[in-house]
């Protein structure tokens, strides 16, 4: 690792004011820990504190249990409320049906209620809206079929914050369990449980749970108040914590931030997924074809994506049908269609993003395009790709054969997108908007997409202007190519999860030389390196062929010498793993 003074003073790792990519290197922190003289001991120490551990937190953070972490559910306003309605329901053996949302995080929150409420014997319907036809949140006509069915309490999860119509006229009790940013106006239910509530207490410490980590507390405090009524003297209480694997997926796959509570989740998550007790996500986890327990960036990237394209390409209802079931016959059908439906979904997603960087507006601080016939479902990754891309926010629209746009939003750290979308819904700019900082949706009416992304570029381009600013790639370690080693990426995940929020650890490599480079794939650009300490190593730089990266990289030849930037990976392909250097930046060595 680093030396712990000298290098640490240096304003630019390894003097890089400008790299390839056009960034400074610094280093993730300057240890205001060692202000007072303290140096950390080991990586695992240095790593938690450069991403914001409190000293005294230290020890909590090294293994996050959700002991350490758990808050009273009854904190957040309106909890006791819903856990009561909810009681009164399991008590009174009324209907309850569970409204979600089609995306990883509204399959998640929808399936842990399910499963919960049958431990408690008592079988939810679920109603998942199709993206095409219903659109986002509640909407009247499904809440009457759920009412006309005899649901007497419809729960939604992961939408109902701004669903004031709807929700202002449903035909029977609701509780609103939710996420999103709210406005001032709360919609009329029974209880509204979203630690985003302007109103909310607990909104700062809270704020970045996903639905389904809102639905658990919601899970805690039902259990505890059936416990206090005796519920459990002659049944068998279910085991929330056996349903944190789904929380952990939820978590991940919607970008959350993984700090405070949302760590523990994900870190006891994953040893409950590892024991495969889930009878669907074990099915998902044989279709994405891992053969080790998961960790935690499969599940942004393998088993996320998969639950995704039912909502995306397919019938919204798979990801809750696969979590759900109990028979693996059908859950292995289920898992095998969604990876089916995954990569359809990746041949529509090519279309749409080859159309839509044709129509980025250079000049626009937000890029914000539209056009007719791009399929709704994939256009968030597409704005995904393009936030990656151009570093700055982006929304993709896709217009109906009348004009009227659906749209997905990804921001850049710093820039509060979802604010903005929902200022510009509170100006009669949209039809319908919200979201959180890191993503937002919303509905514009035809002809308005011009009005609205001038909205936005007036609204953030300060903002956009001073986190492009501020950009840097961040780096925690400095290293000789034959320090990449597999007991080297087993000693920085000890620092995981990593996620949003809590970035994992970058190191930098060299000086080196390239001996072999080439592109496969889907315009990846592998090369094999070798140091100044004579050892070789792989390194990937993924989808960057005709970036300024993969050009450096395929021009560089054995005589020019490259400083490389990335992650610690395990290439578990061969015979036995080997470590490799995922690439997110280069510099040439200064002579």
């Amino acid at each position: 690792m680093r030396a712990a003074g000298k290098a640490r003073t240096m304003r630019h790792v390894l003097d890089i004011d400008r790299s390839i990519m056009g960034q400074p290197w610094r280093w993730r922190a300057l240890a205001a820990d060692q202000r007072d003289g303290f140096v950390p001991d080991d990586l695992v120490t240095s790593l938690l504190l450069s991403r914001g551990c409190p000293r005294e937190g230290l020890e909590a953070h090294r293994a996050p249990s959700i002991r350490a972490f758990m808050p009273d559910p009854s904190v957040f306003r309106d909890m006791d409320t819903a856990a009561a309605r909810i009681a009164d329901a399991v008590e009174a053996g009324e209907k309850i049906a569970i409204f979600g949302d089609y995306d990883v995080d509204g399959a998640t929150s929808a399936a842990l209620l399910v499963l919960l409420l049958r431990g408690l014997g008592h079988d939810a319907a679920v109603h998942i809206p199709d993206r095409m036809t219903e659109g986002y949140g509640p909407n009247a006509a499904a809440l009457a079929t759920l009412a006309g069915a005899g649901a007497t309490l419809i729960v939604t999860v992961d939408c109902g914050a701004q669903a004031f119509d709807v929700l202002d006229d449903a035909p029977v009790d609701v509780i609103v369990v939710d996420h999103h940013q709210c406005a001032t106006r709360l919609p009329r239910a029974v209880a509204v449980v979203n630690p985003n509530r302007l109103d909310e207490d607990e909104g700062a410490a809270h704020g970045h749970l996903a639905a389904v980590g809102v639905c658990f507390l919601l899970g805690a405090a039902l259990l505890r108040e059936l416990r206090g009524r005796g519920y459990f003297a002659a049944r068998t209480e279910p085991k929330l914590l056996d349903l944190l694997d789904l929380v952990a997926l939820g978590t991940v796959a919607d970008v959350a931030q993984l700090r405070g509570l949302n760590r523990a989740f994900v870190a006891q998550g994953l040893k409950v997924m590892g024991g495969r007790r889930n009878v669907g996500l074990a099915a998902l986890i044989e279709a994405s074809r891992l053969t080790r327990a998961p960790v935690c960036s499969d599940l942004g990237f393998a088993l996320g994506p998969r639950i995704n394209a039912g909502g995306r390409v397919g019938r919204a209802d798979l990801g809750v049908r696969l979590l759900t079931t109990t028979d693996v016959d059908e859950a292995r059908g289920i898992a095998a269609e969604l990876d089916r439906l995954n990569e359809e979904r990746r041949a529509i997603e090519a279309i749409v993003q080859e159309g839509a960087e044709l129509a980025i507006v250079a000049e626009r601080s937000v890029v914000v395009v539209a056009g007719a016939g791009w399929h709704p479902g994939v256009i968030g990754i597409v704005a995904g790709r393009l936030k990656e891309k151009l570093g700055r926010p982006a929304i993709v629209i896709a217009l109906d054969d009348d004009g009227v746009g659906k749209g997905s939003g990804r921001s850049i750290t710093g820039v509060d997108l979802g604010q903005a979308v929902l200022a510009a819904k509170e100006a009669g700019l949209l039809v319908a908007g919200g979201g959180h900082a890191m993503a937002a949706g919303l509905t514009v009416a035809a002809g308005g997409v011009a009005a609205f992304a001038a909205f936005l570029e007036e609204r953030l381009a300060d903002a956009i202007a001073r986190a492009r600013e501020d950009r840097a790639l961040l780096v925690d370690s400095v290293l000789a190519p034959g320090g990449v080693t597999p007991d080297l990426v087993a000693a920085l995940e000890a620092g995981g999860p990593y996620g949003m929020g809590w970035p994992s650890p970058r190191v930098a490599i060299g000086p080196v030389r390239t001996i072999k480079v080439d592109v496969v794939g889907n315009g990846h650009v592998r090369a094999i390196v070798a140091g100044d300490d004579g050892r070789s190593l792989k390194a990937m730089a993924f989808r960057a062929a005709d970036t300024p990266l993969g050009e450096a990289l395929l021009a560089a030849g054995p005589s020019r010498r490259l400083w490389l930037a990335g992650r610690a990976k395990l290439d578990e392909w061969g015979s036995r793993p080997a470590a490799e250097l995922h690439v997110d930046d280069a510099a040439w060595v200064r002579s």
